[in-house]
């Protein structure tokens, strides 16, 4: 009786301080997340040209372009839905993000995602860390930093919602690994997360967020949970380019733990232009579905605004998305649904005087799910992106990853053995196809 009475006291603090907290996080970068749903249907959406982020939702706040106080993105991961098997959250655990930085700096700042939950979540204590090798979840030596939120170390993330922390004093280079670690001590609902991260991220028992060493760090998982952005201080940097797409994106196909994804190879490229490259892509994401319920994320055309938008110091945009609304049941067998959806993307990032690059849709005549009619779909799609009237600037993925003697097939060296996914070869290729002239520059605005 007496436990219970407790979790009814904690349940009733933590309304209380989400109360308190959105108002505050609604001045210093804290942004809505419209609660994981998308408002309304996706035809409407693709129809209409709204502005998208949370289902048409108004942002409680936005994070600064660099141009406004140099803070760029570095890092980020598209929140895709709810970590199964934890309804309550990883109480009493602390939880060692790790990821990996495309751009620089002189102080870094992360964003943690409630996104998916009606619970208001605790996060207790928090901190980064440059990692010391790939092989564990230790970090180096003299780098471990405390995370505060307001010049506090707790702080509690509404429901549906997300919050920045303050700026944190460490060098952060370029291509390498940090570790984001929170403490939740208390029940927070479900855990917002991105489910293929193609690296391993830790768990262990209690408070270890100023852990050097990652010996208490015993449990390990491929996913990355509530962490959604870095940031870093670079006053010398253009800014980011933002990568919305699926499972071509978020890398599918290449090797595991080894940042092989073809936008790993484009930020190393970039690098020298002062362009951090962020990844938004969702493993099965579809540009006018939602997949919430299996793990693959809002649609395209209404997370937009959340995950490419608002992104910090976003300079250019990147479109890889489609081939899901064909490929996956209900197929999508209407062409200009598809090509209106995409200029849907283009028109959102104009009113933010943002060019657009986009790329056809690559083969897929080698997967199981491929059929003549599904390939004519893909063909007026792509005839429609090569015409110019849908993007600023096209990249056609399609043309160099098909076998020439089969074209709706990916070459032989490029496949990754399901017929869809490119290699590590054909991800490399990728990376260095993309001009980099196409990515620097703004378009007139269209307000």
């Amino acid at each position: 009786m007496n436990r219970q009475r407790g979790f009814a006291l904690l349940a009733g603090l933590l309304a209380v301080v989400a109360l308190v907290c959105v108002t505050i996080f609604a001045g210093v970068g804290a942004l809505g997340g419209g609660g994981g749903r998308d408002e309304g249907s996706s035809d409407q959406a693709a129809a209409s040209g709204s502005g998208a982020g949370g289902g048409g939702r108004t942002p409680v706040g936005s994070v600064a372009p660099a141009s406004a106080d140099a803070w760029v993105g570095t890092w980020a991961a598209a929140p895709a839905g709810i970590e199964p098997g934890v309804p309550r959250g990883h109480v009493g655990r602390s939880i060692r993000n790790v990821v990996h930085t495309s751009i620089g700096g002189t102080a870094a700042r992360i964003t943690l995602s409630n996104l998916f939950s009606r619970e208001a979540l605790l996060i207790g204590r928090a901190s980064v860390a440059v990692a010391q090798h790939k092989e564990d979840a230790g970090a180096a030596a003299g780098t471990m930093r405390p995370v505060t939120f307001g010049k506090r170390t707790s702080v509690v993330v509404p429901p549906g919602g997300r919050v920045v922390s303050d700026p944190v004093r460490l060098q952060v280079a370029p291509d390498t690994d940090l570790l984001v670690t929170v403490y939740t001590p208390a029940p927070g609902g479900p855990v917002t997360y991105h489910p293929r991260a193609l690296r391993t991220s830790y768990t262990a028992l209690g408070d270890r967020t100023g852990d050097v060493s990652g010996t208490a760090y015993i449990e390990r998982a491929p996913v990355w949970r509530y962490l959604t952005a870095v940031d870093v201080l670079n006053r010398q940097a253009r800014g980011s380019v933002v990568v919305i797409g699926d499972s071509i994106t978020d890398g599918i196909g290449s090797s595991y733990e080894a940042d092989r994804r073809w936008t790993d190879t484009l930020a190393d490229r970039v690098r020298g232009s002062g362009l951090g490259v962020l990844n938004a892509g969702i493993s099965g994401n579809r540009l006018l579905r939602q997949s919430l319920a299996d793990g693959k994320g809002p649609s395209g055309v209404s997370r937009f605004g959340r995950d490419v938008l608002e992104r910090a110091g976003t300079e250019a945009v990147f479109v890889e998305l489609g081939i899901n609304d064909i490929i996956r049941r209900p197929h999508e067998r209407d062409a200009d649904r598809i090509t209106a959806g995409l200029k849907n993307l283009t028109r959102q990032a104009h009113a933010r005087g943002l060019r657009v690059v986009g790329s056809t849709l690559t083969p897929f005549g080698g997967n199981p799910r491929h059929t003549d009619e599904l390939e004519a779909v893909r063909d007026r799609v792509n005839d429609a992106i090569r015409s110019g009237e849908v993007f600023d600037r096209t990249v056609d993925f399609d043309r160099l990853l098909r076998d020439p003697y089969a074209p709706d097939r990916l070459r032989p060296e490029y496949d990754s053995g399901d017929g869809l996914h490119p290699s590590d070869a054909g991800y490399r290729a990728m990376g260095r196809f993309v001009k980099l002239g196409d990515l620097v520059g703004k378009e007139p605005a269209q307000l």
